[in-house]
C-alpha cells in the first residue's frame, strides 16, 4: 500500500493503519462499528445514528457519557496544569482524590497508589504484595494464586494470575510460581440465578489444598474478582469471599480484590468489598474512577501494609515502583468530578435500587432459543448462548454485530456469552429497551 504523502491530512476513511485491540480486525474492517460522539446513555455514529450503550463504554462510563461537570473539570485542569511528575513532586488534586477514594473504601483501606489502568493496578498490587513480604523478612513468599476464568488485565503479572486461556497461551510460560483456584461457576447448580448463587462457597476451600501442596510460607497473595466480569458475569457464591478471607488470615496470605469492574457503583456500593462485608488487604480500581473520561487506575492498601514499608532512612525510596502518568492532573480532575456526580446523584444507591428491576428484565430472556443461562448481580448480566457446532464464538460475534447495526445497541461478548452493564444513570424504560433489543438479537442468531 502506498503511504499517504500528507501525513497531517485527516484520513478518517482509512482503516488499515489501526491494529484494534481484542478485536478480530479483518471481520471488523468488513463491517466497522464506528462511534463519533457520545452523550449520557447514547453513542452516535458518524452519520448521526443514536446507539444505546448497554455496557457503560467498557464497564467504565458509570456516570454516562460526556457529563458536563467532568468535561468542564478536565478543561479547567488542562488550562491550569497539564502535567506534573509524581516522582518526588505532586499536585494538590492528587492528594484530594486519594483522600476521597480512601474515604469510600471499607475498613482500614486508606493508602492509595495511583496508576493508569486496571492492568497496571493489578501488576502494582502483585508487586506491593511481594515487596511487603520481603520487607518483613518473609522473602520466600513469592507464589501468587489466581483463579480459573479470571481476568486481571494484560500485563505479564495479570495474565499470569488470570485464567482465560486465550489471554495466556500465546505468551510463553509467564510468571513462575503461580497457581489457580477453580472457577466458581457451575451451570448445573447455579443456572438462572439472580444475585449470588447459593451453591459454591466450598470452592474457596481449594486454597487449603494449594497451601498443603506448596506450603503457606511460600505464598504471597491470592487475587480474585469479587464478581468475575470479563469472563461473562460470574457473581460470587454466598459465603465464598468470607471463606477466602478466613483462610488467607489463617496462613498470613494477602488477599487482593480486583475491583476494576465492580468498583464505583456497579454492584450498588462504592466497592464490592462493602457489599460482601469482606475487607481485602489490597484493592485494585480503575474504569469508574474517572467514569472512563481519562485513563486512571490505582491500588488501595491497608494501613498496616503501608506501614511495613515506612522504615529506614527517610530520604530513601520505600517502594521502587510507579509510572510517568501516575496521578496525572487531568485524570485527578476527572476523578474528583466523577466522585461528585456519584455523590450528588446518588448513583450507587440508584444502582442498588434498580438491581431487582434489572434482574427481572434480564430473566425475560430465559426460554429464548439457544439461551443456556442468565446471571445477574448489581447492574450486570451475563447471557450464555449455545455455541454453534465447530464454530465457538461465532453466534456471540454475530449477536454483537446485529445489536449494533440492526438494533442500535452496544453489548459486550466473551465467546458466546453476552454481557450487559449499562451506565448507572440508566432509566427503567431504558432497561426494558436494552433487554427487548437483546431478545430480538438472540432470536435473530438462533
Amino acid at each position: 500500500m502506498t503511504k499517504i504523502n500528507a501525513p497531517l491530512a485527516r484520513q478518517t476513511n482509512d482503516l488499515d493503519a489501526f491494529w484494534l485491540p481484542f478485536t478480530p480486525n479483518r471481520a471488523f474492517k468488513r463491517a466497522p462499528r464506528v462511534i463519533a460522539r457520545a452523550k449520557d446513555m447514547h453513542y452516535f455514529t458518524p452519520d448521526g445514528r443514536a446507539v444505546l450503550d448497554g455496557l457503560a463504554g467498557l464497564w467504565c462510563a458509570n456516570t454516562g457519557h460526556n457529563r458536563d461537570p467532568i468535561v468542564a473539570a478536565i478543561s479547567r485542569q488542562a488550562a491550569e496544569l497539564d502535567y506534573s511528575a509524581a516522582f518526588h513532586f505532586a499536585h494538590p488534586k492528587s492528594f484530594e482524590l486519594a483522600s476521597r477514594v480512601a474515604a469510600l473504601a471499607p475498613g482500614d483501606l486508606n493508602r492509595v497508589f495511583f496508576c493508569n489502568s486496571g492492568s497496571e493496578a493489578v501488576d502494582t498490587a502483585l508487586k506491593i504484595a511481594l515487596a511487603y513480604h520481603n520487607v518483613r523478612g518473609e522473602g520466600a513468599r513469592t507464589r501468587l494464586i489466581g483463579r480459573e476464568r479470571a481476568y486481571h488485565g494484560v500485563g505479564f503479572g495479570g495474565i499470569s494470575v488470570g485464567g482465560i486461556v486465550n489471554n495466556r497461551k500465546f505468551f510463553g510460560t509467564l510468571l513462575a510460581g503461580v497457581d489457580h483456584l477453580p472457577a466458581t461457576y457451575n451451570r448445573e447448580h447455579q443456572a438462572f440465578t439472580k444475585g449470588e448463587p447459593a451453591w459454591g462457597a466450598h470452592l474457596a476451600d481449594e486454597l487449603e489444598r494449594i497451601v498443603a501442596l506448596h506450603g503457606a510460607s511460600t505464598i504471597a497473595a491470592v487475587i480474585v474478582e469479587p464478581m468475575a466480569g470479563s469472563t461473562g458475569v460470574l457473581p460470587p457464591p454466598k459465603g465464598y469471599l468470607e471463606r477466602l478471607r478466613s483462610i488467607c488470615d489463617k496462613y498470613g496470605i494477602l488477599l487482593i480484590f480486583d475491583e476494576v469492574i465492580t468498583g464505583f457503583g456497579r454492584l450498588g456500593y462504592a466497592f464490592a468489598a462493602e457489599r460482601y462485608g469482606v475487607t481485602p488487604d489490597l484493592l485494585c480500581f480503575a474504569k469508574g474512577i474517572t467514569a472512563g473520561a481519562v485513563p486512571m487506575g490505582g491500588v488501595i492498601a491497608r494501613q498496616g501494609l503501608y506501614d511495613a514499608f515506612m522504615h529506614g532512612p527517610e530520604h530513601v525510596i520505600e517502594l521502587f515502583h510507579g509510572y510517568t502518568y501516575s496521578a496525572h492532573p487531568l485524570a485527578c480532575a476527572a476523578g474528583l468530578a466523577a466522585l461528585d456526580l456519584y455523590r450528588d446523584e446518588k448513583l450507587f444507591e440508584r444502582a442498588k435500587r434498580l438491581e431487582s428491576r434489572f434482574a427481572d428484565a434480564a430473566m425475560t430472556l430465559k426460554g429464548l432459543p439457544g439461551v443456556l443461562d442468565v446471571r445477574t448481580v448489581g447492574l450486570s448480566a451475563g447471557i450464555d448462548l449455545a455455541p454453534r457446532p465447530d464454530a465457538a464464538g461465532e453466534r456471540g460475534y454475530e449477536a454483537m454485530e446485529r445489536a449494533f447495526h440492526d438494533e442500535d445497541l452496544v453489548i459486550r461478548i466473551a465467546g458466546d456469552t453476552l454481557a450487559i452493564a449499562p451506565p448507572l444513570i440508566v432509566s427503567e424504560a431504558q432497561i426494558a429497551e436494552i433487554f427487548d433489543k437483546t431478545a430480538r438479537v438472540i432470536r435473530a442468531v438462533a
